[in-house]
């Protein structure tokens, strides 16, 4: 019987790190290997060429480019975009993630369809979306030329769309992590008397305070981009 228990407890440990998977050396390289290959390919080699072509003329000729009155305007829209689209798609994603991780409703499997909606439509469909919608010959182009407001080809379009393109990212990373934390702390801090902002601040938004972050890097990155 001791010797059975020793046996078992022998075969229980695990595999020192080398040993970690059954693949022969050969495909555990040439799998590496071929990652690299692809982001050189795809990521590494355009980047080096928009730098490259960035710098061709010298330093001084592309610091004096940012002095353009065209390229300060365009660095201008840029981040006035970001800076409006990043917050509202932060406040969308926690309120989306939260909803659909802690609270059972109807359609809640549509709902994580809708989110996951931009990845799937084109950018160039979504600006035709809001052309019809809200371009001269739109549903509600009359209306807006009525009351002088203009939405296509000014910031309010521009920042719409990019809240179109960008809304999945905070929540698509909020969403499959406070589902494998679980709500048993949150749980407990309302029993033990906590308010629901007081468990947010203590309990939840340390535990996903790095996805949170990680969310609105890749929002900001595309807003951006």
């Amino acid at each position: 019987m001791r010797m059975e228990m020793t046996t078992t407890i022998t075969q229980q440990q695990p595999l020192p790190l080398g040993h970690a998977t059954t693949e022969p050396a050969v495909v555990r390289w040439l799998l590496i290997a071929v990652a690299m290959l692809f982001l050189g390919l795809f990521l590494l080699v355009p980047m080096a060429a928009v730098f490259a072509q960035a710098f061709e003329k010298g330093v001084g000729v592309y610091l004096a480019s940012l002095r353009d009155p065209d390229a300060l305007s365009a660095i201008r829209l840029t981040l006035l975009t970001a800076a409006i689209t990043v917050p509202l798609n932060l406040l969308f994603g926690l309120a989306a993630a939260w909803s659909i991780t802690k609270f059972r409703f109807p359609l809640k499997g549509v709902l994580t369809t809708l989110i996951d909606l931009p990845f799937a439509v084109s950018p160039v469909i979504a600006g035709l979306i809001f052309v019809l919608l809200f371009g001269l010959q739109g549903w509600m182009g009359e209306w807006l030329v009525r009351h002088d407001l203009k939405i296509i080809f000014a910031v309010p379009g521009i920042v719409m769309a990019t809240i179109f393109v960008t809304f999945p990212f905070v929540a698509r990373e909020l969403i499959p992590l406070m589902q494998s934390l679980g709500s048993e702390e949150e749980q407990a801090a309302l029993a033990l008397g906590a308010g629901g902002w007081t468990t947010f601040l203590r309990i939840t938004l340390p535990n996903i305070k790095w996805g949170l972050l990680y969310g609105v890097i890749l929002c900001n990155a595309r807003a951006m981009g």
